[in-house]
């Protein structure tokens, strides 16, 4: 197999592949409606509720074509019944994304805000439970990439139940890297892509959520035709096809990356996620950058760091000086404070971070930005 020019990936997906995950796409052309393929998918679809420790009897997946986003369009187009609420708990992002959804399909919802440098408050939380009880689901995202903050999304599923709601979350950036059990964390319904924590292609994007309540949902009012979480549910259960063309190549990517994460095993690619961060934080500390969020409220997936105060600094060159070596840095996602994130996620460990460090310092002294970083 000719090896493929590696490129080391610090932006928060998609991740950097293995050469296995990319040559897997090489395959004879096949019509994704062959049974062959459909068995395929079928495999894959209980692999991606094993993943966090779900019952098969209780929980399926559905997949679609498309980004992370294409999942927060149907959990939030689908889940809610009518009459109803949802409740959004927002501290960043991607959890606003979710309030977004819900004002472009005009549904009653709470934006619940929160600061995006702190974890949601949970006593506000369920004072808005305990004001609103037509809120049907409660809509948080485990890990906000745009800071690095971790949520309690065990706590907040707690209290989701305990008021009668639903709870969905979107573990976009922390699916098969932050051990998850579905069960335990209170968890009704989740969210991510294959070009993340799976470190597969983009193109694949999944739901694990509650059979029960998947089927419930057939008659919760329809709000979107190629988002709707039970048509394409029902559809791939009852003709073992996708609804509509799926993502083939990436498929057969995501096949052999699924082979690869049960091979590292969830706790060892934990820990050498945790290693990649460690490396990414020692790095900082010895060049004098800032980071954003408190170590204690840190995913130890993505690191938010402070511009420098310096009058040479320009994110721009310095990123282009690490590009031609190799090296993908990515801009901040705060909106009144400017940084750049640094991500431990894909098929890279601590020495591809040493080694890129190496290689920001050359592009530092290069573009005349004084070492160490001054603040």
């Amino acid at each position: 197999m000719e090896k493929v020019k590696r490129n080391v990936l610090l932006n928060p997906g998609p991740a950097t592949t293995t050469d296995t995950v990319k040559y897997a796409q090489i395959v004879p052309d096949i019509c994704p409606r062959e049974k062959e393929f459909g068995e395929l998918m079928l495999k894959m679809k209980d692999e991606f509720v094993k993943i966090v420790h779900g019952d098969l009897d209780k929980y399926a997946s559905v997949m679609f074509c498309g980004s992370g986003t294409v999942n927060i369009d149907a959990c939030i187009s689908s889940l809610v019944p009518a009459g109803k609420k949802i409740l959004i708990v927002n501290n960043g992002a991607y959890s606003a994304r979710g309030a977004e959804v819900c004002e472009y399909y005009h549904m009653d919802h709470i934006n619940l805000k929160f600061s995006i440098e702190d974890v949601p408050d949970l006593a506000v939380i369920e004072k808005a439970l305990k004001d609103n009880p037509d809120v049907a689901v409660v809509y948080a995202c485990h890990h906000e990439t745009g800071t690095g903050i971790l949520n309690p999304v065990r706590e907040i599923g707690a209290l989701a139940h305990k008021y009668n709601a639903i709870f969905v979350v979107d573990t976009t950036s922390t699916y098969a890297m932050i051990p998850i059990d579905i069960e335990k964390d209170n968890i009704d319904f989740l969210m991510a892509s294959a070009q993340k924590g799976l470190m597969s292609m983009t193109g694949l994007s999944f739901v694990v959520g509650n059979k029960k309540i998947l089927k419930e949902s057939k008659d919760y009012p329809t709000r979107s035709y190629y988002c709707n979480l039970y048509t394409q549910y029902s559809f791939l259960e009852e003709k073992g096809e996708m609804h509509f063309t799926p993502p083939v190549q990436t498929v057969y990517a995501t096949q052999q990356a699924i082979k690869e994460y049960w091979e590292e095993g969830e706790e060892g690619k934990w820990a050498r996620h945790q290693r990649i961060w460690a490396a990414i934080m020692k790095g900082l500390k010895n060049l004098g950058f800032e980071d954003l969020i408190p170590v204690e409220k840190q995913s130890k997936l993505v690191v938010s760091v402070r511009y420098p105060n310096d009058p040479n600094w320009n994110f721009t060159k310095v990123h282009d000086y690490c590009f031609e070596k190799g090296f993908t840095i990515y801009p901040g996602k705060v909106s009144d404070i400017p940084t750049f994130r640094l991500c431990s996620l894909g098929a890279i460990d601590a020495p591809d971070v040493d080694d890129f460090f190496v290689t920001l310092e050359e592009g530092l002294r290069h573009n005349n930005i004084k070492i160490p970083i001054q603040y």
